[in-house]
């Protein structure tokens, strides 16, 4: 094979830095609120352009850029109550793996083109190995550390576009990786390997391929679950003074729940009541006054009620929800698996306190996670469950599939974020969980917006952010099992772990031949 010419950065770095930050700005653009999903490829597309052919300094800070870009406009809600510190401290620790992941990116453009000096081969080699490092880089941020933080992935600005289905088969990772690869893939068609070279024939064959590639995968249908019925839904927003820093009594988030639901009482063949994540603050096991609440709802739906508490037990507290009945109190409880760092709790309290005790003393208690299934058994019918920020953790809601559930009822308390797209977005996580799994999706925010979500993603029904109100909602059961739930986690390594292994393969195919050159005949 003849020596591969060195490969030229394809813009300087003066130029590379800040087209890299026009990437990022763009990523954010492709979430609620603008939603404008083509956006990310244009953003991954401006990335990637500003890798090629960069050394390890040049791609950490064009990286980095791109990290901050997007970061401090996906995340800005962060600042909505506690400040800047918060939201430039998440911001910028995000950013850093976004900058080791375009070092790796940077790495992988390099080293193949040492490795072959076909453009077929080369557009196949580096749409795979750079699309896996980029989702291998959003594993490590969904992870590490605390638990991660899984938010603001490329897959989740697919959910409006014509991929969405594709996520029953292969998960958010796998949606990630589609659109990283064709946007490679199509700088590769367009990149000219060889100065001089003028293009013919052969060369429309990587045009076509991926002309194809984009077409098969906008026509694939969603994995379809099998239909088993229905379940009648009164799902309640409030619309209470829900908010950390809300002026309330205790009790005040009750009644504004309980008001929102007394235009339901009455309603014949409700089959469950749900309410939104802190809708009870008071505990029914110590007032009698939310007993009696929580058991007239109960009673006037003829209906089991789902909602959720603050509860201690002993020294821990839990964010947890319960199933009451009229009569019989907490019939079950699932305990929030995935508590919010420096939101929920403190992890190395001593240690951060030490740093910002202003902000650390403001989180006065931390926030146990729980380890009870994540699923209720609703006479008889299992309906999955999530708390917030819950459902941007795949492994969650892959749980509540197996283990039988057959609708999700999602529970979240936004009013720290009014004014912001954090609902939206996380509102966009639900609609992709749904397709996800073939589930229909409650989600129920305290302040809204909240909606009813058919299988396919679609809506079902809806309430506006601010206002109280109520959905008797007619909501679709499924059962079976998508590609995405039983696979998920065997694609999820192979995408972005099998990446990694292969860049290290590369490096050692170039590291063999560079040794076996200098070796001298013999």
């Amino acid at each position: 094979m003849p020596e591969a010419a060195p490969l030229r950065p394809l813009l300087p770095l003066w130029a590379a830095v800040p087209v890299s930050a026009v990437g990022g700005v763009l990523l954010d653009v492709a979430f609620p609120s603008v939603a404008w999903w083509p956006m990310a490829f244009i953003s991954v597309a401006l990335a990637l352009v500003a890798l090629i052919g960069r050394r390890l300094g040049g791609a950490l800070l064009a990286g980095l850029a791109y990290g901050l870009a997007f970061y401090l406009l996906n995340v800005d809600f962060t600042a909505e109550w506690v400040g800047p510190v918060p939201w430039l401290a998440l911001s910028g620790f995000e950013s850093l793996f976004v900058a080791a992941g375009a070092a790796l990116i940077a790495l992988a453009y390099r080293w193949v083109s040492h490795v072959t000096t076909s453009r077929r081969r080369r557009m196949l080699m580096t749409a795979v190995l750079v699309a896996g490092l980029w989702t291998a880089r959003e594993a490590v941020t969904g992870g590490f550390p605390y638990g991660g933080f899984p938010w603001g992935r490329v897959g989740t600005t697919q959910v409006s576009g014509p991929f969405a289905e594709v996520v029953s088969w292969t998960g958010t990772a796998g949606i990630t990786f589609l659109v990283v690869a064709l946007a490679a893939a199509a700088i590769e068609v367009v990149r000219v390997p060889r100065a001089g070279r003028h293009r013919g024939i052969r060369d429309l064959l990587p045009v076509a391929v991926l002309a194809t590639l984009v077409a098969t995968f906008a026509v694939v249908p969603a994995w379809a679950t099998t239909a088993s019925g229905t379940m009648r839904v009164a799902s309640v927003q409030g619309n209470g003074p829900a908010g950390y820093f809300d002026e309330r009594r205790a009790g005040d988030v009750l009644e504004s729940q309980y008001e929102a639901t007394r235009p339901l009482f009455g309603e014949e063949d409700v089959d469950v009541v749900l309410w939104p994540e802190g809708g009870v603050d008071l505990d029914p096991a110590e007032s009698r006054g939310a007993a009696a609440a929580l058991d007239r709802v109960s009673r006037e739906l003829d209906a089991p009620l789902v909602a959720n508490l603050i509860d201690l037990r002993g020294d821990e507290y839990f964010n947890t929800s319960f199933l009451w009945r009229v009569g019989a109190g907490i019939e079950q409880t699932y305990d929030k698996r995935n508590p919010v760092p420096f939101g929920e709790y403190v992890p190395d309290r001593d240690f951060y306190e030490s740093i910002a005790p202003d902000l650390i003393r403001m989180i006065g208690r931390d926030y146990t996670p729980g380890t009870n299934p994540p699923v209720f058994d609703i006479d008889g019918t299992p309906a999955g469950l999530a708390i917030c920020f819950d459902v941007i953790y795949d492994s969650l809601i892959r749980e509540g599939a197996v283990d039988g559930a057959e609708l999700y009822l999602f529970q979240t308390n936004n009013a720290d974020f009014r004014g912001t797209d954090e609902n939206l977005q996380q509102l966009a996580v639900a609609r992709l969980r749904a397709i996800e799994t073939g589930r229909a999706v409650v989600n129920l925010s305290t302040v809204g917006t909240s909606q009813v979500i058919a299988p396919d993603g679609s809506t079902i029904d809806g309430l506006p952010a601010d206002e109280p109100g109520s959905m008797l909602t007619d909501v679709p059961l499924r059962t079976g099992l998508t590609p995405a739930v039983v696979l998920g986690p065997w694609i999820d390594a192979l995408l972005s772990w099998g990446s990694v292994a292969g860049l290290a393969a590369v490096g050692g195919i170039i590291a063999l031949r560079q040794r076996h050159a200098k070796t001298p005949t013999p």
